[in-house]
């Protein structure tokens, strides 16, 4: 799998990505910040995807691999979410905490 940079992402550039010999075109979101990096971290799900079939990339295993990687990421993305939920319930506990503490104060 290749992927493929300009010099100096902007909007007009396309990013081109390479899965099993099909390349693949992309116009980068304007609030992603590092695209090649991204690009970068699917190439490394599929790569670990793939390396849990020992036969010939066929066109099913392709499938199977390109699911696979999919469901990691989407398996890893739920798990982040599920951390940044519980450290934003903590975050405010503490500033409430800490604003009851300052009003007691104050009084």
């Amino acid at each position: 799998m290749t992927v493929r940079f300009g010099k100096g992402i902007s909007l007009d550039e396309i990013i081109k990505i390479d899965l099993f010999g099909e390349e693949f075109r992309f116009k980068p979101d304007d609030q992603v910040k590092d695209p090649d990096k991204v690009a970068q971290h699917l190439k490394d799900y599929i790569k670990d995807a793939e390396g849990l079939f020992q036969d010939k990339t066929t066109g099913r295993n392709k499938m199977a691999i390109l699911l696979l990687a999919a469901m990691n990421l989407s398996k890893d993305f739920y798990e982040l979410k599920q951390h940044h939920s519980e450290l934003e319930r903590n975050v405010g506990k503490r500033i409430s905490s800490l604003i009851y503490k300052i009003d007691k104060g104050i009084e």
